[in-house]
């Protein structure tokens, strides 16, 4: 084998796995193509010790600490093509005992002209990650469908001024008069765009030319892998697409484990990297001690 242990994805899982496993003495290579999916954010929220650094800072330093271990290297590469065996899996060619999946997944939010911007900062996706930068604030929420009204009423945990920007018809009576209960008004309006002040959140502009003042947004963005080797390895998923994986991070896949976003329903770097750890020390008791 060239390498005991392939790890695909180089964020806070991957970073995190290899980190373990290198510390284990497993030869460990790292693929990393280079462009995690919350490199927009300008800060990381609520990760203990590491609370405003960024995103991009965190990744350059695990990658300086798996640098000073001689067992782990890491690739600036795309994989593309994936086999498992009885004996192994093999990633373009390198062949390895085990294969842990770090890829993360793409977050595919509204398309609304001067969201881009403001992504990762007063527009956001987790208000446990962002929400204390705009606390008590004027906040609104841009979902429609069943997540809607939940979205409307966790962000009132941030500010008691909170508007859910969605279809009241699409609303049941008893989410209506939840919110209504929560202090979160409803507004149906469609939305045309965002303006921006200094770089952040100014108003939040309607089809009809009005605005809402509002100094932070919630938007609901969908999750999707950003690799097909989940597809080309066959496996099983949850109905939301993550990876099944059980308490260690191994998937339906032998030799297959999986760790951070792509198996997490709740997207978070610290809950990315304790997978990634608990993945790592999974693989390294298959090897060392399963066979």
């Amino acid at each position: 084998m060239d390498f005991e242990v392939v790890v695909i994805g180089g964020g806070a899982a991957g970073l995190s796995a290899a980190l373990v496993l290198g510390r284990a003495r497993r030869r460990t290579l790292v693929l990393d193509d280079g462009a995690p999916s919350n490199a927009p954010a300008h800060a990381i929220g609520g990760l203990l010790g590491q609370d405003g650094t960024a995103p991009l800072e965190l990744l350059a330093a695990g990658r300086a600490q798996l640098d000073a271990l001689p067992t782990v290297e890491v690739r600036r590469a795309t994989a593309t093509v994936v086999r498992t065996g009885p004996d192994g899996v093999e990633v373009d060619g390198v062949r390895a005992r085990a294969l842990l999946l770090a890829t993360g997944m793409h977050y595919r939010r509204p398309d609304l002209p001067g969201l881009e911007e403001l992504w990762g900062d007063t527009v956001f996706h987790c208000p446990f990650c962002h929400g204390w930068e705009v606390r008590g604030r004027p906040l609104a929420v841009l979902a429609d469908g069943p997540h809607a009204p939940a979205m409307g009423r966790l962000l009132r945990g941030w500010s008691d001024d909170v508007v859910l920007l969605s279809d009241p018809a699409a609303l049941a009576a008893h989410e209506s008069a939840a919110l209504a209960d929560a202090g979160v008004a409803v507004v149906g309006r469609p939305v045309r765009s965002l303006r921006a002040r200094d770089g952040r959140l100014d108003a939040v502009v309607f089809a009809d030319g009005g605005e809402l003042p509002r100094a932070g947004l919630l938007v609901r963005a969908v999750p999707e892998p950003r690799s097909s080797l989940l597809d080309d390895l066959g496996l099983d998923r949850t109905k939301s697409g993550t990876v099944t994986v059980d308490g260690w991070g191994r998937t339906s896949t032998p030799r297959v484990w999986a760790a951070g976003d792509v198996a997490e329903p709740a997207p978070s770097i610290a809950v990315a990297i304790a997978a990634g750890s608990r993945a790592a020390a999974a693989i390294t008791h298959a090897l060392l001690v399963a066979g």
